[in-house]
């Protein structure tokens, strides 16, 4: 059984995310997966299911292997689009199957919260539209590093000015690319910002392996997502600067993270558990095509 702070910090943090790079299943092996994993003893890291809009349909043919016990939760995923106009009107349609989805067989399946990519021209009177169509949805928007900080700002703006804060940040902390990987520094500065805003984010790609270490498959560094999830946490607890952050989220010393029942620490900087559970609220989780990599790499290090 692991320690309570590890559960803390990891407790429904992985989205399976089978369908996408590199991995690419096809629909009915990821869900098959799915399935699987909702009924392991691991099944206390999972979150949700990572499903595109356009699967919506197709999937709804194949909820048998789920049941009451054990539904399927679903993080929807939306188009990327160009404008405001497309953003609105894929809005209108990601919101209805939404909709059509959740009513298909309630006890076997939920929609946990959309994702979408948030264009450039995206203001506070197009996300009042936005929030007009979602009503109380939870999303995670998405935007480049380069424009992290201000979209954060724009998200903070709106939730504090709302009857209850739904919007969020997502942040893509890689891909199968070498350029697809955001630096330290990104990273760092997107983590700081809703870390004084308590804006919930989350993250997606390249996160498979718990500490930072080099890929021969993608060329360069991955971030470890026990460097990046102890890194939110501690930033927002510990109000620390971007220098402090990225220094946390570059440390591939194993021996830096230190894990009780009482607190989650790294180096000197801790946390106690309770504190931790409360900062998961903002750090919500993190996109991975792999459910079993993240679970071996924790066994190999003794974590699990």
């Amino acid at each position: 059984m692991p320690v309570d702070s590890l559960r803390a910090l990891l407790a429904h943090s992985i989205d399976y995310a089978g369908m996408f790079p590199p991995c690419n299943l096809g629909l009915e092996p990821a869900l098959k997966n799915q399935a699987e994993y909702v009924r392991s003893p691991d099944a206390w890291m999972l979150g949700a299911f990572i499903l595109s809009v356009e699967q919506f349909d197709a999937a709804k043919q194949l909820l048998s292997q789920f049941d009451a016990q054990h539904p399927l939760r679903v993080a929807a995923l939306g188009p990327k689009t160009a404008n405001t106009d497309a953003f609105l009107e894929a809005l209108d349609d990601a919101e209805a199957a939404s909709r059509s989805l959740s009513r298909h067989n309630v006890d076997l399946i939920s929609i946990s919260h959309l994702e979408m990519f948030l264009p450039h021209d995206v203001d506070v009177a197009s996300l009042q539209e936005a929030k007009s169509i979602l009503g109380d949805l939870p999303v995670f928007w998405e935007a480049p590093p380069d424009r992290a900080e201000e979209t954060i700002a724009l998200l903070a703006g709106f939730n504090s000015d709302a009857d209850l804060a739904t919007f969020g940040y997502k942040l893509r902390t890689g891909g199968v690319t070498a350029d697809a990987f955001p630096t330290s520094m990104q990273i760092a500065k997107a983590m700081v910002t809703p870390s004084t805003h308590q804006l919930p984010i989350k993250f997606t790609a390249g996160l498979h392996h718990p500490l930072r270490q080099y890929r021969e498959e993608v060329q360069t560094k991955m971030h470890g997502f026990l460097n990046v999830l102890g890194a939110a946490a501690l930033a927002a607890e510990h109000r620390w600067d971007t220098n402090q952050t990225a220094m946390m989220l570059e440390d591939e010393n194993v021996d830096s993270f230190s894990f009780t029942d009482d607190f989650f620490a790294w180096r000197e900087w801790r946390i106690d558990t309770k504190r931790l559970q409360y900062r998961r609220r903002f750090v919500v989780s993190f996109g991975s095509c792999s459910f079993d990599e993240p679970r071996e790499d924790l066994r190999a290090l003794n974590l699990l």
